[in-house]
């Protein structure tokens, strides 16, 4: 390749490397694989290497990720967060031991190996051994403040066993079950799903609003560590880290020389899918840290370290058929049913398709031989169609008119990918809205689990919620596998359902896009569901966190006369619909209570219960109308707010005194 060419391609790659790192970074959406995205930063790299003279300052090889949202407040690293090169296979790890013995003039070399998290990069500012400060990687030089958020997340501690100035870097991450949880509840809300754990993790520590981040069960692993302790290894570091309180991977090894770095390797390659989060390689590291400073870095990258990147966990197989199946919100899904094909320790069945659009823009026909890929998904999803393989035989798909479980017209509202059957008795939907309604997050009846539901919806015995509090233990003893105890069993934790808290109810009534949230937002401010049957949407955007769409979505369930019908079934069983009015002085009636910051004496959500009961109203955003601030350990940005608001502001001590408690 001439000069000429090789510029031309130079910055075709540059284009494609800065939007994938902007949609990547800034926006959490990835635009390529990372398999494509290594491909052409490698071949980016190789030119680069041929024509230096073609290097730029803003070439993506000599810097790291995107530009800070402007929406948060922007730190300088003390320390560049540089990236990692990438080594493809075990010829190019050798590479990398050659040139670490060369540059250390030494025959064997001692390595840190660590399991290379699929998450988002942090940095952590400890000052006398509080949280300070937290941070994203940004372009490496710069981040986004999201110290707030951070500190939702259980595994970061907010103070240190012991009082030290230290740095401490690591990775952010979503486990599998956690994802695929996540995603559900996207699902039922009717919002874009998460593509991958790793996206979710970086969206979720990217909210605005510190209440959404900490409903994501979000965890870490730090791997590096600055502190003024002298320290010989990066092994005794993280050992310090760990006696400091802050986490670290378990599966950390201390390898001798490159022969222990490859088994290693090769070791988490074959069982890495039994690991509860998802990995994408091993990171390689020269433990003896007076050798990492002498080889030092480059202005992208460490030259002690590298990254040993696995293949994706991908197949190629064919399209049988595509079908479609119902959610419990009516929302039709195409699955491809494809021949059997084994895929990181499984043997894969069946893709998810998403939905109509996705099918027409991956341009798939039944028939197409296809790319499927599983990253932290139970059913995988469908990569790309591997179009040089079609024989002509390939199929359109449509999707169908009617509903396969209840036969009703399908509808797909203006505006939206999903196509929903809306016919609230069809029987897919029936028993999808009852595993949900029992479920823990939801009315919590134990013993009322997916077989159950499923059993007694196939003997008639329900038909919506309101029919389990009919339910007798002779209906439920009348049934295969049911004894006189486990029927007992199951009235009992239906009954003691009845009293949960009137927003568990709303979230458990399935309304589409209503999740837990929402559903607590809402009930602040309705202290019945009887008063929601008039509720008109522009009053619930009223309130702070409820958009058009969402109003909407109440408004219709909630005019809805069956619905009604349903909660005043509800009602009359002994369901509690409304606010437990409390007993005794309500001394702190018509005041409006904001808590922030860690509570000594009791959880925040105690503190509010508290409030409740002496007929205050807790809130969770600061506004003039707020009477009380709360601000307990590290209270963040709503304390700010208050004193700029004028709103009063107690301890955690002057709450209790007030409460007279």
């Amino acid at each position: 390749m001439d000069k000429k060419a090789a510029k031309n391609k130079i910055e075709e790659y540059k284009k494609l490397i800065e939007e994938s790192d902007k949609l990547y970074y800034e926006q959490d959406k990835p635009l390529i694989q990372d398999s494509s995205y290594d491909h052409a930063f490698r071949e980016l790299k190789k030119l680069e290497q041929q024509y230096p003279d073609l290097i730029t300052p803003d070439s993506p090889t000599q810097r790291v990720g995107g530009k800070p949202l402007k929406e948060f407040k922007t730190v300088i690293h003390k320390k560049p967060l540089l990236s990692l090169d990438n080594a493809m296979n075990m010829e190019e790890l050798e590479e990398f031991d050659q040139r670490v013995r060369k540059g250390l003039s030494k025959d064997k070399i001692e390595y840190v190996c660590e399991l290379k998290m699929d998450g988002l990069a942090v940095s952590l500012i400890y000052k006398k051994g509080r949280l300070q400060i937290g941070s994203t990687r940004g372009d490496g030089r710069t981040g986004e403040d999201i110290t707030q958020n951070l500190k939702t997340v259980r595994s970061i501690p907010h103070e240190l066993k012991k009082s030290e100035d230290l740095e401490a870097r690591g990775e952010v991450y979503l486990p599998y079950d956690d994802f695929v949880k996540l995603n559900q509840q996207r699902d039922d809300a009717g919002e874009a799903r998460f593509a991958n754990p790793r996206n979710a993790a970086a969206g979720s520590l990217r909210q605005l609003d510190p209440k959404v981040t900490a409903t994501r069960p979000l965890d870490i692993f730090l791997y590096y560590g600055e502190t003024g302790k002298k320290l010989k290894t990066h092994l005794e570091v993280l050992e310090h880290l760990k006696g400091l309180g802050l986490k670290i991977n378990p599966q950390i090894k201390l390898c001798h020389g490159l022969e222990d770095v490859k088994k290693y390797v090769k070791h988490w390659e074959t069982v890495r899918e039994k690991l509860p989060y998802e990995i994408d390689g091993i990171v390689v590291k020269v433990n003896d840290l007076s050798d990492q400073e002498k080889l030092g870095t480059t202005a992208r990258a460490p030259r002690w370290a590298i990254a040993f990147k696995y293949p994706p966990m991908q197949a190629t197989t064919i399209i049988e058929d595509i079908q479609v199946q119902v959610g419990r919100t009516g929302a039709i899904t195409p699955v491809a049913h494809l021949k059997p094909v084994h895929l990181a320790g499984v043997t894969v069945k069946r893709a998810t398709l998403h939905n109509e659009d996705e099918i027409k823009r991956k341009g798939i026909k039944v028939g197409d031989h296809v790319v499927v890929q599983r990253a932290g998904e139970v059913i995988p999803e469908v990569v790309k169609v591997v179009k040089d393989k079609r024989s002509g035989k390939e199929k359109d798909f449509h999707m169908p008119k009617k509903c396969p479980v209840c036969h009703e017209e399908l509808f797909r509202p203006e505006g939206e990918a999903v196509t929903r059957c809306i016919n609230a008795a069809c029987p897919a939907q029936v028993i999808g809205r009852l595993i949900h309604y029992c479920s823990r997050e939801a009315m919590d009846i134990e013993h009322v689990g997916p077989a159950v539901v499923e059993q007694l919806v196939e003997n008639k015995l329900i038909k919506n919620v309101a029919d389990l509090y009919d339910l007798t233990t002779q209906d439920l003893e009348e049934l295969e596998r049911f004894a006189a105890k486990s029927a007992q069993n199951v009235i009992d934790s239906i009954s003691g359902s009845k009293d949960r808290p009137h927003d568990r109810l709303l979230y458990a009534l399935g309304i589409r896009m209503v999740g837990r949230t929402v559903a607590a937002t809402i009930a602040q401010h309705y202290d019945s569901l009887e008063e929601l049957f008039d509720v008109k949407a522009d009053d619930l955007t009223k309130i702070e966190g409820i958009g058009p769409k969402v109003a909407a979505s109440v408004e219709r369930f909630f005019a809805e006369k069956g619905n009604q019908r349903l909660i005043e079934r509800l009602k009359k069983a002994g369901v509690k619909v409304k606010t437990a009015k409390a007993k005794g002085p309500q001394p702190l009636k018509g005041k409006t209570f904001v808590f922030t910051g860690g509570m000594e004496k009791m959880t925040r959500p105690e503190a509010e219960e508290l409030v409740r009961n002496l007929g205050g109203h807790p809130s969770s955003t600061v506004s003039k109308k707020t009477d009380y601030v709360v601000a307990g350990t590290d209270p963040g940005s709503k304390y700010e707010k208050a004193k700029k608001l004028g709103v009063q502001c107690l301890t955690e001590a002057q709450f209790l005194s007030l409460i007279k408690r």
